[in-house]
């Protein structure tokens, strides 16, 4: 059986993969106000990238993202590692923040 925190240290996404880990959720707002329900932020931190996809003709096509980026996510999507941790194709990123 896995160990999430130790795994977390070793996992190397494949291919045009992103390992992201996704904001805290907001439970109180800036008011003081404490949300009964917060949903899944749609911003988080590039943890790790594959080393790129492949095409047709063999050429590697190398991530635009790097360790450490800060991305807007996909409401729906990604493959759960754990509680904050998600994989996303390259693709599904919606953008980086400067």
């Amino acid at each position: 059986m896995f160990r999430t925190a130790s795994l977390m240290k070793k996992l190397k996404p494949l291919g045009d993969r992103v390992l992201v880990k996704r904001a805290p959720k907001e439970v109180k707002t800036a008011s003081g106000l404490y949300l009964p329900e917060a949903k899944n932020p749609n911003e988080g931190e590039v943890i790790e990238v594959g080393p790129g996809e492949r095409d047709v003709s063999g050429n590697l096509h190398v991530p635009t993202l790097k360790p450490g980026d800060s991305v807007l996510l996909p409401e729906y999507g990604g493959t759960k590692v754990d509680d904050d941790h998600v994989l996303f194709r390259e693709s599904d990123i919606l953008g980086k923040f400067e």
